[in-house]
């Protein structure tokens, strides 16, 4: 018996660590939605940047918001590596399968494949794209508010 409560203390906690950060970013959401499947950077290539320079991307304004915005909270995990060696993903429809598959003992997880296209986005930028296009960023956000709201109150 007591091992249950232990499990509902440990979701609780979970609840409680995560609920305002996910807070934060599921006005994104929608953005996150109505951007699916399409482009939301460009590459530079205005004035002076001749055909030897190196043109650059330039990303939509709300892409940067909420980029800057998981950076600010404890949504990242440096051993996002180890998520996907563990769980065996190495293709989106793995990840998407784990997103939907994830509950709430699982935010590493989810952790891990955020980190792993915002953190990964830094040095390798089309990451950030390929995550809004292919929809992970909606799936991971949706499925942290689905699994705190389950545990808590709606959001």
């Amino acid at each position: 018996m007591t091992a249950g409560k232990e499990d509902i203390a440990y979701r609780k906690q979970v609840v409680n660590e995560y609920k305002p950060d996910v807070e934060r970013l599921i006005r994104y959401l929608p953005w996150l939605e109505e951007k699916a499947g399409s482009e939301v950077s460009a590459n530079f290539t205005d004035s002076g940047i001749g055909e030897n320079s190196i043109a650059f991307p330039v990303y939509d304004s709300t892409l940067m918001s909420f980029i800057k915005e998981v950076q600010r909270t404890k949504l990242l995990d440096r051993n996002y590596p180890y998520i996907y060696s563990r769980y065996r993903i190495r293709t989106v429809q793995d990840e998407l399968r784990v997103i939907v598959s994830a509950d709430i003992t699982q935010m590493d997880v989810l952790k891990g494949i955020l980190s792993k296209y915002v953190m990964g986005g830094m040095t390798k930028g089309k990451l950030w794209t390929e995550a809004v296009h292919n929809r992970v960023f909606w799936y991971v956000i949706r499925k942290m508010k689905e699994n705190l709201e389950y545990w808590d109150v709606p959001m």
